[in-house]
C-alpha cells in the first residue's frame, strides 16, 4: 500500500468549506501523509447560453468561478504545509465529486456542511447528502463552528 493517499476536499467557496480545510490543516484526520485534491464543480450552462456564448467564454467563466471558490481553502492548506492539487470541474456536483474521488482512489471525501433544513433535506437534498449516500469511501462532514453570541 502506498504511503501517500488521496483525500478529496470538495469546496463551494463558503465558510463551511473553509472549516473543512481547517479540519485537515489542523491534523484532525487520523491519517497522515495524504495529498488533498481540492475540487470545485461549476454547474453546466444551459443550451440557450451555449447557443449565444462561445465555448472559450464559458470555459473561462468556469475556471474563474472555480479559482475563486478554491482560493480560501487552498490558502488554508498552503499555510499548514498540507500538499494539495486544484481541480476545476463542471457538471452535476455530486456526480463529479464522486467520479473524481473514484478516479484518484480517494481514501476519503471531506466536505463542509451547512447543516440546515430537516434531516431528510440534509441527507437527500444537498450535495453533501448525495455524496454521503453514494460514496464508495468514507465521507467526513465538517460543520463550521457558530460564533459565540
Amino acid at each position: 500500500m502506498p504511503s501517500t493517499s488521496n483525500i478529496v476536499l470538495a469546496t463551494d467557496g463558503s465558510a463551511f468549506s473553509d472549516a473543512a480545510a481547517r479540519f485537515l490543516a489542523d491534523g484532525k484526520l487520523l491519517q497522515t501523509g495524504f495529498t488533498v485534491h481540492v475540487v470545485h464543480v461549476s454547474p453546466d450552462v444551459t443550451g440557450q447560453v451555449r447557443a449565444f456564448v462561445s465555448k472559450e467564454t464559458i470555459d473561462a467563466w468556469h475556471n474563474e468561478a472555480s479559482e475563486k471558490a478554491m482560493a480560501s481553502v487552498c490558502a488554508i492548506l498552503q499555510a499548514a504545509n498540507v500538499p494539495f492539487e486544484r481541480h476545476a470541474l463542471h457538471g452535476y456536483p455530486p456526480e463529479k465529486i464522486l467520479g473524481y474521488a473514484k478516479s484518484v482512489n480517494a481514501g476519503a471525501i471531506v466536505m463542509g456542511t451547512h447543516g440546515r433544513g430537516t434531516f431528510f433535506d440534509a441527507v437527500l437534498g444537498s450535495v453533501a447528502g448525495r455524496v454521503l449516500a453514494q460514496a464508495n469511501c468514507p465521507v467526513v462532514m465538517v460543520k463550521a463552528e457558530t460564533p459565540a453570541a
